[in-house]
């Protein structure tokens, strides 16, 4: 059968699929050519004289074909080759892989109590069906769709893969296209999932047969301080929810089985401008929607009870999303107790060495200790260490724990700024030989102005004045060998901030 007529008399095409055959201004077309060919039918006129070819893959192939005109009962119009040579060449070979595909998907569905078969035709309405190579038929009239399209297709992948999962999406099949070719996989035009390339008696009998690339766990995160992520909306902190997609492998029976039973869903995910279609469990589908329509976020799912193959492990790389403040906001301001004779602690207060472009929030710690020293100046109490109180010179101490804060505030500001100096192109990624996601690269640097320049160097400068101060005070003329050692290591720990946020803070800023 054939959509597309050629009539050699006429010289027109004839599209089987328009209810005007493709010729608005010729009322009635097919009811008079259907009329004729009923009649040549009758009169035993051979098919290779009632002036109908096949217009679509034979013609392309040079290949005359004849046929003739079929209404089926439900309405539906068809034009049937008169060779059967002819009908086959419109049907491509499966090849054993794909067959072995089809096997799996119907036997697993099966055992699993869910009805499945193979090159099913669905109706959606009186002249038209959607062809599926594996229907599987899931929990409460769920509907799967299975498409396998393997490397057998071509270099270029399937055509019009868009348009045929709409379609079935449309009247109630959930489309689930699987390959194992690595540029299908990187498409985003349905919800691919990807094997590795295997013979058909592995596809058919191994246990252990993994999908590689489409599944996705949702890693759900704050955009706060302890965010181990870049923010995808600001180069700043906004303190919103926020979800990142991590690849994770799960066995194609596991993935037939819960797809079937509703417990892995396809998910649209926005990433800024586009759009990344992927499966995910249920719950993870859940809290995305929540997400995504402002809804505070559901509590993290157990994945215990769905067994998907073991998680993939997180990248080793530091995390690339740096801590800042909002725009225009500065740091808070620092009262360094006073030396003697009147003499401030060198180096001016960062506040006004740091431009506010680039600005940035030290430690937590350090501003507990800043506010602790500004409350009572004249004592020891910015101590919070919990050591007791020596008999250190009161310019000693307030020298190293400046340094400590100005140590800070350099490392705080060094990560909030471009990756170089000077301006300098990026590169792009590695990718994932099985999972296809690409890690490492960078982004191009516009590199550090001139302000951010001024602001570094004074810092830089500010910490070696003090470690000078700190290191040739005449303190340390009554230490020798080890016990100098010591007697420096106490100053250092005695004067810098306690790691006071504990899991509880943690917990509450999350």
């Amino acid at each position: 059968m054939a959509n597309i007529v050629w009539h050699t008399t006429l010289g027109i095409e004839l599209d089987l699929t328009r209810e005007d055959l493709g010729h608005e201004a010729l009322v009635g077309l097919w009811d008079d050519l259907y009329k004729m060919d009923r009649l040549y039918a009758a009169r035993d006129v051979p098919v290779s004289k009632r002036g109908l070819q096949c217009g679509g893959v034979c013609r392309s192939a040079g290949v005359v074909a004849w046929m003739y005109l079929r209404l089926r009962e439900n309405g539906r119009r068809e034009a049937v080759h008169e060779r059967a040579e002819d009908e086959a060449r419109h049907r491509a070979a499966l090849s054993d892989e794909h067959k072995a595909y089809q096997e799996r998907i119907v036997k697993t569905s099966e055992e699993a109590g869910f009805p499945a078969d193979s090159e099913v035709r669905t109706s959606i309405g009186p002249r038209s069906w959607i062809q599926t190579d594996t229907l599987v038929q899931g929990e409460g009239g769920l509907l799967i769709g299975w498409e396998v399209q393997l490397a057998t297709a071509g270099a270029h992948g399937p055509k019009s893969v868009r348009a045929r999962a709409n379609r079935a999406a449309k009247n109630g099949i959930t489309p689930a296209w699987h390959t194992d070719r690595r540029d299908y996989a990187r498409r985003s035009d349905t919800h691919w999932t990807r094997s590795d390339l295997l013979p058909a008696e592995v596809i058919a009998k191994s246990k252990d047969l993994r999908v590689v690339s489409g599944f996705r766990v949702l890693d759900f995160w704050r955009c706060d301080l302890h965010a181990l992520y870049r923010c995808p909306d600001s180069q700043r902190r906004c303190g919103k929810m926020h979800a990142t997609p991590k690849p994770r492998d799960v066995f194609f029976d596991d993935l037939v089985r819960q797809t079937a039973a509703g417990l892995i869903v396809p998910v649209e995910f926005r990433d800024g401008s586009r759009t990344h279609r992927f499966w995910v469990t249920d719950s993870d589908r859940d809290r995305y929607a929540d997400l995504t329509s402002g809804r505070p976020v559901s509590p993290s799912p157990d994945l215990e009870d769905l067994d998907l193959g073991p998680v993939k492990e997180g990248s080793r790389r530091a995390p690339t999303c740096r801590p800042m403040l909002s725009a225009g906001s500065s740091l808070p301001p620092v009262t360094p107790p006073s030396l003697p004779g009147g003499t401030d602690a060198p180096g001016d207060s960062v506040a006004s060495a740091v431009p506010a472009s680039a600005s940035v929030r030290i430690p937590r710690q350090y501003e507990e200790a800043d506010s602790v020293a500004q409350t009572q100046p004249n004592s020891n109490a910015h101590i919070i260490s919990g050591m007791d109180q020596t008999d250190f010179p009161d310019d000693l101490l307030a020298a190293q724990t400046r340094l400590h804060r100005a140590l800070a505030e350099l490392s705080a500001l060094l990560r909030s700024l471009p990756w170089s100096v000077e301006p300098m192109d990026g590169w792009p990624g590695t990718e994932h030989p099985h999972t296809g996601e690409i890690t490492g690269g960078r982004e191009p640097s516009p590199g550090w102005t001139a302000e951010q320049k001024t602001a570094v160097t004074r810092l830089r400068q500010e910490c070696l004045e003090l470690a000078a101060t700190v290191t040739t005070h005449p303190h340390w003329a009554s230490f020798q060998g080890a016990d100098a050692v010591k007697e420096r290591m106490r100053l250092k720990h005695q004067t810098e901030p306690a790691a006071a946020v504990t899991t509880a803070d943690l917990t509450a800023a999350a």
